[in-house]
């Protein structure tokens, strides 16, 4: 990432997370009992909470140990707790304002319970969004793509996106894709974008490359780069996802049991980091076969009409996670035309997954984890 870039994002991100993180340290301090929000212990243990995530990825660049690792999960959780203190203190707030502004006033013992409220539900909530979090669903498509015999037998895929493997995600989790792909035995396993979770050294010394090694499917496993990938070093990520029996396609195509031509787009990210650009869609597919279909990846669903307009018959992306706290998938809903689930815009088949995994907190309220069976059948030449 350029300079002046990276200045301009992690400046933007710690202002805002040292204003949001004062914000609630006020807003607990006013629901805590006399004495206690204006003690040393209170301000310390608020530090702590705050710069645990940071201090925790900065020691994992010299360090990856148990203290590292804690310190990443309790920072991970403090995330999840952010959003809904700072919203719920929000709210408060707004009431607070409100009836000032008509005469009136809220007693100080009924703020002290209403705070005390909003911290035990946001607690609860963080509870059911981390067991929510541990359990992927299983979503089923039956999808028919022109082209090939009718009589041809369809094809079993999997689909896992956004695994973010790492410190949060590892061992258990993946293990969990490994028992899917032994029942299921898919004829294809794919996987668009995310697999790690920004620098992979910190799975390297677990067995997750074994359980990598140990995920099949009869014509392959294929993955795409997604921005994670990009964040934590492309090039040693696929260097190690490849030696653990995954092709990455990085604006590439390959032919599958001569039914259609998988494509994998290079995730956007590369213009970010490297200054380069990916392969226009028109490249990818110019020297292809038109008359098999066209199954793509691409991690992030931008600009939807460019594959439909191409003609591709199915794509299937990831990364928005459906905004994996709610209320963000309103505004992830917003800034992508399909943030979650299925679409058909012309011919072609869209499908963006809410994830396998989790980024940041380990924690998923209003949406759940999955991996997408697809049942795809052919129905001739149109």
């Amino acid at each position: 990432m350029p300079a002046t870039r990276a200045i301009l994002f992690y400046g933007t991100f710690f202002t805002l997370y040292g204003a949001i993180n004062l914000y609630i340290f006020f807003g607990c301090r006013r629901g805590l009992l006399p004495g206690w929000g204006s003690s040393r212990g209170y301000l310390l243990f608020f530090l702590f909470l705050a710069a645990s995530f940071i201090l925790g990825r900065s020691l994992e660049n010299y360090w990856i140990s148990p203290v590292s690792q804690a310190l990443i999960w309790i920072g991970s959780f403090w995330f999840a707790a952010m959003l809904y203190l700072f919203l719920g203190f929000l709210v408060l707030d707004l009431l607070r304002v409100g009836w000032a502004v008509l005469g009136g006033g809220l007693p100080l013992k009924a703020e002290r319970l209403a705070r005390g409220s909003v911290g035990l539900a946001t607690l609860g909530m963080i509870l059911a969004g981390y067991l929510n979090g541990l359990s992927p669903r299983l979503t089923t498509l039956e999808i028919s793509l022109p082209g090939g015999n009718p009589h041809t037998k369809g094809m079993e895929i999997l689909v896992a996106s956004d695994i973010h493997l790492g410190t949060i995600v590892g061992e258990k989790r993946l293990a969990g894709l490994c028992k899917a792909t032994e029942e299921l035995r898919p004829d294809l396993l794919l996987l668009p974008g995310d697999i790690l979770d920004e620098d992979p050294q910190t799975i390297m010394r677990d067995s997750v490359g074994d359980l990598l090694r140990s995920l099949r499917a009869k014509h392959g496993v294929f993955a795409v780069t997604g921005n994670h990938e990009y964040i934590g070093g492309v090039e040693r990520a696929c260097r190690y996802l490849e030696e653990h029996g995954i092709r990455v396609l990085r604006d590439q195509a390959v032919l599958i049991a001569g039914l259609f031509h998988l494509v994998g787009r290079e995730d956007r990210s590369i213009n970010r980091f490297t200054g380069k650009n990916r392969k226009s869609l028109a490249e990818l597919l110019a020297p292809l076969d038109r008359s098999l279909p066209v199954i793509l990846m691409d991690h992030q669903p931008f600009q939807l009409e460019e594959a439909s307009q191409a003609g591709v018959a199915l794509q299937l992306s990831g990364h928005t996670h459906h905004g994996q706290l709610w209320p963000l998938n309103l505004v992830t809903s917003l800034v992508y035309e399909l943030s979650w689930g299925y679409l058909k815009k012309g011919n072609t088949h869209f499908y963006v997954s809410s994830g396998y995994g989790t980024w940041g907190p380990p924690v998923r309220i209003g949406n759940h984890p999955e991996m997408v069976h697809i049942r795809l059948s052919f129905r001739g030449q149109q």
